[in-house]
């Protein structure tokens, strides 16, 4: 394996490298580069998403180029729900709204399987999308990464 397919942290995870493990994944969505985010997931990929099933990672960059060209000022908050070895569990929530100009914040939650490498190897999620106004909306940072500063999903009550 050569080091540009290594992507830290690698598994054992800690609770730390876990949180951090998170947070790079929401970065990169955030940054909605599909062919950079894609290479944070194994050639042979396996997920789940909505009705979607993707099986690689050329699948995944294109189910995420559709993705971020529908969900427009997309912005992600993803947040810890549990660890073990080599797996993750997040919950999530999104904003973003349709070219008609409807806004959504979209829940959900994921499980995230890594192989020693660190690249995900399987992702498994679920997700419910909910009509918002826009002066619902509680995802109001510039376009890419979350601030620091910003609430997390427990600290917006979400």
């Amino acid at each position: 394996m050569s080091t540009a397919e290594v992507r830290h942290p690698v598994p054992p995870f800690t609770h730390e490298t876990a949180i951090l493990k998170v947070r790079l994944a929401e970065d990169g969505w955030n940054s909605r580069d599909a062919a950079k985010v894609a290479l944070a997931y194994t050639p042979d990929t396996k997920w789940r998403n909505r009705t979607e099933f993707v099986t690689s990672r050329a699948e995944a960059e294109a189910f995420l180029t559709r993705k971020w060209n529908l969900e427009i000022e997309y912005r992600l908050i993803k947040e810890l729900w549990a660890f073990t070895e080599n797996r993750i569990a997040v919950r999530y929530a999104y904003e973003w709204h349709d070219d008609s100009g409807t806004w959504f914040r979209s829940y959900g939650n994921e499980n995230w399987e890594f192989a020693e490498s660190g690249l995900m190897a399987h992702r498994f999620a679920c997700i419910n999308d909910l009509p918002i106004s826009e002066a619902e909306r509680k995802f109001r940072w510039p376009l890419g990464r979350r601030p620091d500063d910003h609430p997390s999903l427990s600290q917006l009550g979400l």
